[in-house]
């Protein structure tokens, strides 16, 4: 691992020198707190309390500024009020202090945006970093730093945390302890005017003490920035998010269907299992998560047994690893040789391996010690119910030795453990001790899911993005035309243009812009046809009754000119409408939607789903951040439930996949080359056997608007 000697954010870890603005003689301030965690933690730097009040503090001298102290500084707390906080940043600046952190609250969280807006820019024309402000303070186990204002003992060990909120990461600390999980880190983030998730992660991936990183969101900045950074520290150490928000929509009110369905926490979701970040549902998950990876050995393999007293537990086990995507091994002749010895004649050597419920310590022992030698299996899941007849006084020897052989043979093992009082207390002493032991098989083998997710991660190769070759030039010069048009939306017939541009195969189509013209474009055309209504203000074509399909002669066209015009008048009396856009009638295919927007947080997201008029109906979609490559959109198909009819169901043949793929990649390659285009989405894009392409039959596209950024 290579040295993190250089990182621009070090002196911040690993200060040799602290002092505390507002240090505090009253116990029960958050400025005598920081002082007294300093201390007992066993700090390895110099201390230097602040405050006007001068004296001294648990016998260290206090200067009435930071003016007063000699030395260089290479962190500050402040924790005095909000209102005098910007004249201590200015200080500190003056001073040279290289890193400060902000306790205090009272900034942009309740609207104080003017302050915090001062201290940032106070940072960054000074090079000061600031941490907050809004924080709880941070801990950094390389220096014994505790300068958080937590009740609570903070354990070394090998977990780093990055939480945005201060009143959970106080409770987290004091779960860590009580969970005896140990801490390479904690920092708080608060507000984030200066430092953020970026800045830590950059220096927590070569930290060597940091295995695995828990963060707690509430929301992202710079997302362009944290996505390629996630994706990078997961090849390396693993990252366990939880992050609330989850019924919160990215938009109320979005122009397009793409929009409309990509709300926060979708796109949050799907970009987590791109970066590889394991995403937990509980603060539970995940600091058994979090345990378990930082304490438990890598798989090697995917081959997985279970080995257990009864049947019914067994099951539940079964079904516990289809849901967090664990491989059981079925070599039902090896799992008969492994496991043979260890079975009564009435138990069962097929996986889940039942060595019955008459099993006593020495039984598991032997079943246990198997799969840690066997070299055909990878991982165990142990299940024990408690039964009369075992000697319950060898159960937590017996799950220690079983343990240590795995680790020893650098196989990771869980155990869920079922009874009464006897095994409760058990359970609570093994946990203490950092074995992975449960009270229920699904957080067992939830850990063991999660760390095959992140060995499928790490496994994947490393592929640079794909760009489709486009010219970009032309499509800017077209978005130029329509924006001095003042519109922030392109005609059909412009986002048409677009498509060809860029290589997307679209219908015949011509805009008539009377009913003389669209005769004279069916005839031209030819029957079949379709016509649309092509206005400005009717974004929702179907829903405006703006569509006429499979028309076949010059009467049908001026029937269905008519009723357009009729339908689209009454949808939106004051829809300014430039004519109809006659289009080839296409045969019927798979009807896919395929789109791309530029997120707030996260910069270009497409997206790919089940198409047509129900695609807000059924919501069968799949998000990326793009730049990806072929292989990541593959993989982005196979999560929408319809991915089996571009397979091919019941004797169809299976669909021109690849043109799919190719079409989400220049959607994205606009987005991305193209900076005022916000929304661009095809639906449908009819998709046929492979021989036989795609088509895009609508497509709708928008822009910034005017003065936007």
């Amino acid at each position: 691992m290579k040295s993190n000697k250089q990182h621009p954010i070090k002196s911040l870890f690993e200060p040799k020198s602290f002092a505390i603005i507002g240090a505090s003689h009253d116990s029960k301030k958050i400025g005598y707190a920081v002082v007294r965690n300093l201390l007992a933690g066993g700090y390895k730097g110099k201390i230097y309390p602040v405050s006007p009040k001068g004296g001294e503090i648990s016998g260290i001298k206090v200067y009435p500024s930071i003016m007063d102290i000699k030395d260089e500084i290479d962190v500050a707390s402040i924790t005095i009020p909000a209102h005098l906080c910007v004249a201590a940043v200015k200080e500190c600046a003056a001073k040279g202090v290289k890193n400060v952190q902000i306790i205090t609250s009272g900034f942009s969280e309740i609207g104080n945006h003017a302050d915090e807006d001062e201290i940032t820019r106070i940072a960054n024309t000074t090079g000061m970093r600031v941490l907050g402000p809004n924080i709880f303070g941070m801990y950094s186990a390389r220096v014994s730093m505790n300068s958080t204002f937590s009740a609570s003992t903070i354990v070394p060990g090998n977990v780093a945390i990055i939480t945005q909120s201060g009143a959970l990461g106080i409770a987290m600390i004091g779960k860590t302890a009580v969970e005896n999980m140990g801490m390479s880190a904690i920092i708080s983030t608060g507000n984030k005017c200066d430092i953020s998730e970026i800045e830590l992660l950059e220096y927590l991936i070569d930290q060597e003490e940091t295995h695995v990183i828990l963060m707690y969101i509430e929301g992202v900045k710079n997302g362009d920035r944290l996505i390629p950074l996630m994706q990078k520290v997961g090849k390396i150490k693993p990252i366990v998010v939880i992050k609330s928000g989850r019924s919160k929509r990215g938009a109320m009110a979005a122009a397009s269907h793409t929009g409309s369905l990509a709300g926060s926490d979708t796109i949050f979701d799907a970009i987590m299992r791109q970066c590889g970040v394991l995403r937990a549902e509980s603060l539970d998950e995940a600091f058994n998560w979090c345990k378990f990876l930082a304490a438990s050995p890598k798989p090697k393999g995917k081959h997985v047994v279970i080995v257990t007293n009864g049947g019914g537990i067994g099951v539940m086990a079964t079904d516990a690893c289809e849901k967090y995507g664990v491989d059981l091994y079925d070599n039902q002749g090896i799992l008969h040789d492994t496991f043979g010895p260890a079975t009564p004649s009435f138990g069962s050597t097929k996986n889940p391996v039942d060595i019955t419920g008459a099993a006593m310590a020495n039984d598991y022992n032997l079943a246990l010690s198997a799969p840690a030698t066997s070299k055909n299996l990878d991982a165990t899941i142990a299940l024990y119910c408690e039964s009369a007849i075992f000697d319950s006084d060898n159960l937590a020897p017996m799950i220690r030795d079983t343990y240590e052989k795995h680790v020893k043979q650098e196989k990771p093992i869980t155990y869920a453990i079922v009874g009464g009082e006897s095994v409760e207390k058990t359970l609570v002493t093994l946990r203490r001790e950092n074995i992975p032991v449960y009270s229920d098989v699904y957080p067992a083998v939830s850990c063991l899911g999660a760390a095959y997710k992140y060995y499928n991660y790490q496994e994947l190769p490393i592929d640079p993005p794909d760009f489709a070759t486009i010219d970009e030039q032309a499509i800017n010069n077209l978005i130029d035309t329509v924006q001095k048009d003042g519109r922030n939306f392109l005609l059909a017939h412009e986002a048409q243009e677009v498509m060809r541009v860029a290589g997307i195969n679209m219908p015949k189509s011509k805009v008539a812009r009377n009913l003389t013209e669209a005769i004279t474009a069916a005839n031209d055309m030819g029957f079949p046809i379709v016509m649309k209504v092509v206005s400005r203000d009717i974004i929702h074509k179907s829903d405006a009754g703006g569509i006429a399909l499979g028309l076949d002669n010059v009467d049908e066209v001026i029937d269905a000119y008519e009723a357009i015009m009729k339908n689209c008048k009454a949808y939106n009396p004051n829809a300014m409408i430039t004519g109809v856009e006659l289009a080839e009638m296409v045969t019927p295919g798979l009807e896919l939607v395929v789109g791309a927007i530029r997120d707030g947080s996260f910069g270009p997201i497409v997206m790919c789903g089940l198409g047509g008029v129900y695609v807000e109906v059924m919501k069968d979609v799949s998000f990326r951040s793009y730049p990806l490559n072929h292989k990541e959109v593959h993989t982005m198909l196979q999560e929408i439930r319809s991915f089996p009819l571009l397979m091919g169901v019941r004797g169809e043949k299976k669909k021109y996949i690849e043109g799919v793929i190719d079409t989400i990649i220049k959607v994205g390659t606009i987005l991305h080359y193209c900076p005022q285009i916000t929304d661009i989405e095809i639906n449908p894009l009819r998709v046929y056997e492979q021989q036989k392409g795609i088509k895009a039959l609508d497509v709708r596209i928008l822009l910034r608007k005017s003065g936007g950024k």
